[in-house]
């Protein structure tokens, strides 16, 4: 192999010519006749007794070129980009220029590299930090939580129903007099207010008592998921068959005795009270690190490969598709249920992508400025972490995890709390973004 030639033909994009002198031609000819020489049938010799200088004055000098090439072309480019030092992020698209038994083979590799990214002003980044006061409105909204758990369901015939109430329905939805797939349900408990159905459905079962029939008149949301649905009118015919409302108890030492570990109300509260503000801590230095984070994204203006984006999209998509195998559905069911198609579903994606690719370039740039370095020490905790998350041992992760990338990933997530603990807490920057 020869690299003839490297040239920069464009924004991350540069052009390899490559030769391959005829020896090395020659045996690769001859290996992809031999793997191919059990297949060929010539009429008169038996199969896989056919010589290589038959095969090719039947089918022709060139019958094993591609083969040939294509046994070839993985090593010879390896080599090829090795030597110039590329970083590919894309497969490079092949052309074979010229093949000729007595000179061997020129190559035209067309490759995408991995951008050079510029980004400056990454120290000193300005972002709100606020951490959420927590009022006795907050406490009281926990300890709803286990009056919930403890209330006592009550079941009502001497009134109409009203929001807030449990109601048991039948009903059957109907456009015009023809009723429609999925419309029907009988003994259907709802919460009224829930929002569980489509906007007004619920507020028109208010004022009925049990035994009434009556019709609800709606229409369905213009983005309503099944889009052969969407924006029609429709009217359920219903009847209310049962009313009941959940009947809270006092909150006092005897309920926190029974439903928690502690002994009294205040105790309970001051428990509630320490744990809400260590969220509130935790929610404002989440909101911190994001806000850094997209203010370095928008720092980002070099260009980028459009394949990046793309092949960050196949990643998280694939991911999603996953998510749905382990709840027992696929994505055209998906499909079926949101009314989307491939190339809509790809799109829901891209604003992601793309700050997560430009995310991405960013903090390997800033720890390339920065020298930001993993030690052996870093590299064997965090296998150690993982081998454990995953209860194997640390070299049996080691073969599912390529180093150079997980080293790489190390670094990022330093150059991360680099430029976090080089941020400047500005709760200004909020307010001018309000107003």
């Amino acid at each position: 192999m020869s690299l003839k030639s490297s040239n920069k033909t464009d924004v991350n994009t540069t052009e390899l010519v490559i030769s391959i002198d005829p020896a090395a031609f020659e045996a690769a000819v001859e290996k992809e006749y031999q793997r191919q020489k059990k297949n060929i049938q010539i009429k008169g010799f038996r199969k896989g007794k056919v010589s290589r200088k038959l095969a090719e004055r039947e089918f022709g000098e060139g019958a094993f070129y591609e083969g040939a090439i294509n046994l070839l072309l993985g090593p010879e480019l390896d080599a090829a980009v090795k030597e110039t030092g590329l970083v590919l992020v894309d497969r490079p698209n092949i052309e074979v220029t010229s093949i000729d038994k007595e000179k061997g083979v020129e190559l035209k590799a067309v490759c995408v590299t991995k951008p050079e990214i510029e980004i400056s002003d990454y120290k000193g980044i300005k972002a709100p930090k606020e951490v959420k006061e927590i009022t006795d409105e907050d406490i009281d909204k926990q300890i709803d939580i286990i009056r919930k758990k403890n209330a006592r369901i009550v079941s009502v015939d001497d009134r109409a129903a009203q929001l807030g109430d449990e109601v048991i329905i039948d009903f059957e939805g109907f456009f015009g007099d023809e009723a429609f797939e999925g419309g029907k349900g009988d003994d259907h408990p709802l919460r009224l207010g829930s929002g569980q159905f489509i906007p007004g459905f619920e507020d028109q079962i208010v004022g009925h008592n049990i035994g009434d029939e009556f019709d609800i008149n709606v229409k369905f949301p213009e983005d309503y998921q099944m889009s052969d649905y969407a924006g029609k009118d429709a009217t359920f015919k219903c009847k209310l068959k049962g009313i009941s409302y959940e009947e809270l108890p006092e909150i006092n030492d005897d309920l926190v005795k029974d439903a928690t570990e502690f002994e009294t109300v205040a105790e309970y509260k001051e428990d509630i009270k320490s744990k809400l503000e260590e969220a509130a801590k935790s929610q404002a230095e989440s909101g911190f690190e994001n806000a850094v984070m997209n203010a370095l994204i928008a720092k980002v203006d070099s260009p980028i490969p459009n394949c990046m984006y793309e092949q960050r999209i196949d990643a998280l998509m694939r991911s999603f598709e996953q998510q749905l195998q382990q709840q027992g559905m696929d994505i055209k069911l998906y499909f079926q249920y949101t009314g989307m198609d491939m190339d809509s579903f790809r799109e829901t994606y891209r604003d992601r992508a793309v700050n997560e690719v430009k995310l991405r370039l960013a903090l390997e740039k800033i720890a390339e400025l920065e020298k930001i370095e993993v030690s052996e020490e870093d590299i064997n905790n965090g296998l150690g972490e993982l081998a454990a998350a995953n209860n194997v041992d640390v070299e049996t992760i080691k073969r599912f995890i390529p180093l150079d990338e997980y080293t790489t990933d190390l670094k990022v997530q330093k150059a991360i709390d680099f430029v976090k603990e080089n941020a400047v807490v500005d709760n200004t920057v909020a307010e001018e973004k309000a107003e």
